[in-house]
Formats: structure tokens, C-alpha cells, sequence
């Protein structure tokens, strides 16, 4: 498994690395575990976190190169040979090209993850993205990826047709595998509002276009000065100065002083986060999965989101749901949740039904079943 998409500031994919290698290390004992890192501070971390200390079957590789680099596409492709793996697996889209020609059989299995294709199904959801700005190459590698793998992963039948339509990949060659939910995601104690002061509006992410945090900030200030709700909205996610666009909103629209940039989260800060707020909110206008939605479910904590793309999918039943750009909508959806104790009541209740649903076990033997057709 290619894990040198695990940085010191975990994202969604490196999240997904790790919970994926947590479950592989407790269920995996069917195989003998290669994992690339970067460095040996990746390796002791990815160690740490995943519970593979003084596993057997599993062993490490440094590989001290990006996996977009020309030298590193030749070093991974050069150690997939000499130590005769039979399966590579990156969780991520990228792969070393030279190890897998277009012609089959590969030697090697190619198995990766697309978690979705934001930069081809909306390039101008991510007007400043490399993806976006190098559109051409993006594009031409990502058809040349999908020319040479042998098996894709996804985590939604939303990302799932996009991979058909736009990269021509067999449905027969793409498995759906759900993300999960870490049972460290349970309900807190008494929400902080409880004890009087203002409810507290969660988002979690980061702040690109299709994000559309800076709609988020627009409802938010319709629920405060229209709805007349004593409310605080939180910003969870790295801060990105390619996109100034949500603090721009907020002071434009005078809620600056409410609105609180908390940036990057370990992951007990953001549980607390999840577990203390009044509610989530999820306006995007596209996600290969989110995440987010699931995590604020598991803790309790009711989700107002948009049904665009995978969300529906995720939500079910247990959110109330509203168009990306229905910024009233929203404010309204989001007044109800913070004022009506019976409405957050039922949301609370279906949440965590819902959140049950999905597990990162289920996802790692849907892994496992692939690596088993493969080796």
C-alpha cells in the first residue's frame, strides 16, 4: 500500500489511509503488508496511529520522493519489482505508470482509489487548483491512469458514474466501498449552549469553490440577523489563501465577529468540535463522500447539507437536505435544528442510525476481497 499520501496534517485521503491500514492490520492477516512511506517520522507515525506495531505481516519502505515525481514514479515501479509484490494499492488516483503498461496482464495488480473527479466534472469548482490551472495534463494523465489499472475504488455510486462517464472505465473494473465512521466518534456530554450563550454552527473542510463556504457564511448571517438566532459559526479546516472569498463574505455581511477560524484540528479537537456543536452544516456543491456528514452524525450532532452529488447517498433520511445554492433554504433549515428541541431531537435519533451504516471495517473487506482477486 502506497501511504505517502499520510502528512503531518491529516486530509480526507490521509484519514482514509490510516483507517483503512487500522483494519488491514486486524483483519488483513491473510497477507504480508507493504507499506511506502516518505520518511522514517511517517513511518513511526503511520505505526502509531494505525496499531501496526509488532505486526508480523507487516513491514515498511521509505521512499523519499513524491508520488508525482519522475524519480519516485521510477523508484516505486523499481521496488515493486525487486521485492515481487503481487498487489500495489495507492489511495489516492496517482500510480507509478512505468510499473503497470497498458497491455495486460500486469505483473503487478494496479489497484487505486478516485475519490472523485472534482477538476473534470466542474473545473470551475477549483479555479486556482494545479488540477484545474495544468487542466490539459490533469486530464491526459488521469485517462492515462485509467488505461493501465486493473481495479478502481470509490466510495460513492455518485463518484462512481462520473468515473464511467468521464474516464471510460468498465463498471465491472470499480468497486464501492464506503467510508466508515471510528467508534472514537460517540456523543459528548451537554452541548456547551445548554448552559446559555449562543448555539454553534459546525463546518468542517477546507474552503474551495465547491466547497461553497462562502454560501455557508451567507446563510449563516441570514440565520442570525433575519432569523434572529444568537448563533456562532466555526470553521474547521487549514486556512487557504488562495480563497479569501468566506472571509470576505462575512465581514461584507457584518458577522465577521461571529464567525471563528479554527484551522487545523487534531483529531481530539475535533471530535470535541463535532460533539460540541449545535449543529453541522454542509452546503457543497459536490463530494465524492463527506465525511464530515457521517462523523457529526456518529456524535450526536444534527446535519443540515446539500443534496448534491454523493450527499444524499450519505445522509439517507437522517439530515435535512437542501439545494447547494438555496441559501434561504438553508438559513431555515438550520433555525429549526437550533430552535425547535423536537426537530434536533429527531435528527440526533436518525443520525446515529444512519452513522451505524457505515464502517471501516465493511470497507476493508471490500479492500481485501479486491486484494484476493488480485494477488
Amino acid at each position: 500500500m502506497d501511504a505517502r499520501w499520510v502528512f503531518r496534517e491529516l486530509s480526507g485521503i490521509g484519514r482514509y489511509t490510516l483507517e483503512l491500514l487500522k483494519q488491514l492490520g486486524e483483519r488483513g492477516g491473510a497477507f504480508r503488508f507493504l507499506v511506502l512511506v516518505r520518511d522514517g517520522a511517517r513511518r513511526n507515525f503511520i505505526e502509531q496511529a494505525a496499531g501496526l506495531a509488532g505486526k508480523a505481516n507487516f513491514e515498511f519502505a521509505e521512499l523519499p520522493h513524491g508520488v508525482f515525481s519522475l524519480a519516485g514514479q521510477f523508484a516505486a515501479a523499481r521496488l515493486l519489482r525487486e521485492r515481487e509484490i503481487a498487489v500495489y494499492h495507492s489511495t489516492n488516483f496517482m500510480v507509478p505508470l512505468p510499473a503497470f503498461p497498458r497491455r495486460r496482464p500486469h505483473a503487478v495488480k494496479c489497484l487505486c482509489n478516485i475519490h472523485d473527479l472534482i477538476p473534470m466534472v466542474h473545473p470551475e469548482f477549483t479555479p486556482r487548483a494545479l488540477k484545474t490551472r495544468f487542466f490539459p495534463v490533469y486530464r491526459a494523465l488521469m485517462h492515462e491512469i485509467a488505461r493501465r489499472v486493473d481495479g478502481v475504488l470509490t466510495g460513492s455510486e455518485s463518484a462512481k458514474r462520473d468515473i464511467v462517464r468521464l474516464l471510460g472505465i468498465p463498471e465491472g473494473r470499480i468497486a464501492v466501498a464506503p467510508d466508515g465512521v471510528d467508534a472514537r466518534h460517540v456523543p459528548g456530554g451537554e452541548k456547551p449552549s445548554a448552559r446559555g450563550g449562543p448555539k454553534t454552527v459546525l463546518y468542517v473542510g477546507r474552503c474551495d469553490p465547491y466547497k461553497n463556504v462562502p454560501g455557508l457564511v451567507e446563510a449563516f448571517a441570514r440565520l442570525v440577523r433575519e432569523g434572529g438566532v444568537d448563533a456562532r459559526l466555526r470553521i474547521v479546516g487549514s486556512p487557504d489563501a488562495r480563497y479569501p472569498e468566506a472571509g470576505e463574505t462575512a465581514r461584507r455581511l457584518g458577522v465577521a465577529d461571529r464567525v471563528d477560524w479554527a484551522g487545523y484540528l487534531d483529531d481530539a479537537g475535533l471530535l470535541k468540535a463535532y460533539q460540541d456543536a449545535d449543529a453541522l452544516a454542509l452546503l457543497s456543491r459536490y463530494e465524492g463522500f463527506g465525511l464530515p456528514v457521517l462523523e457529526a452524525m456518529a456524535c450526536g450532532t444534527p446535519v443540515v447539507c446539500s443534496d448534491a452529488a454523493s450527499l444524499p447517498e450519505v445522509a439517507g433520511t437522517a439530515a435535512r437536505l437542501v439545494a447547494p445554492d438555496d441559501l434561504a433554504g438553508a438559513a431555515a433549515a438550520l433555525k429549526q435544528v437550533l430552535t425547535d428541541p423536537a426537530e434536533a431531537a429527531r435528527l440526533r435519533a436518525a443520525g446515529l442510525e444512519q452513522a451505524r451504516k457505515f464502517s471501516w471495517r465493511a470497507a476493508a473487506d471490500a479492500v481485501l476481497r479486491l486484494y484476493g482477486e488480485g494477488a
